[in-house]
């Protein structure tokens, strides 16, 4: 299937790199201020069943927030994450957690309708190929399955939208992203015959959205 035309995005070798400069710092920076974003995904990704892939499972910030039934797999490019991922793992006895691994999340190594739902955090903006993940997400979730992406989604009109476009190049060097829009992916959505459940604001000030979507049955 052709799809659009899509601006470069970082190497994974790159993020590897820029991730392995902030794991150390990264709960300090993104904690708070990502949490109620981060609760909000983990609640819609749990209405599908306890079959949980988290995506870019990072320092593992969301782990604790899980119902105590699920059965949550976590992947993430960077190793230095991992093992502060790991770590909150022993320390909180968070039992739901099944396994923590290196992966690129445009080529997930599990099978086919592997999980009830795919949820990813402030990821999608930052990969090479936001179409290849997603269309990932989709392999690996069963029929009816869910993908939840909670992330900051550029305005797509007016100035808001110019000014994140002028200040893109900068918010990449630091880890984030300001211009990519929501519409991408509900345009990946609608060719691949996924549903969009809806697109909401959150915390802070509607900053962060959940954008929910559902597999076809």
């Amino acid at each position: 299937m052709l799809s659009e035309p899509q601006t470069a995005g970082p190497s994974t070798a790159l993020m590897r790199k820029a991730y392995a400069r902030w794991a150390p710092v990264y709960d300090v920076v993104y904690d708070k201020l990502t949490e109620p974003a981060a609760r909000a995904a983990v609640e819609a990704a749990a209405e599908h069943g306890p079959r949980i892939l988290e995506a870019g499972v990072g320092t593992g910030l969301a782990l604790g927030y899980y119902p105590k039934a699920s059965f949550v797999c976590g992947v993430d490019l960077s190793e230095d994450m991992l093992k502060r991922a790991r770590a909150k793992v022993r320390r909180r006895n968070l039992s739901h957690v099944k396994g923590l691994q290196v992966m690129d999340v445009c080529h997930l190594g599990y099978a086919d309708a592997s999980f009830d739902a795919v949820v990813a955090q402030f990821l999608i903006t930052l990969v090479p190929d936001p179409e290849a993940a997603m269309s990932e997400f989709l392999r690996v979730v069963r029929p009816g399955g869910g993908i939840v992406l909670a992330n900051h989604f550029g305005q797509s009109e007016g100035p808001v939208a110019r000014v994140e476009e002028i200040v893109a190049p900068l918010c990449t060097k630091i880890g984030w992203s300001s211009d990519f829009k929501a519409t991408r992916i509900e345009a990946w959505a609608r060719r691949n015959g996924v549903e969009v459940v809806g697109l909401r604001p959150t915390f802070p000030g509607g900053f962060f959205k959940i954008l929910r979507m559902r597999k076809p049955g």
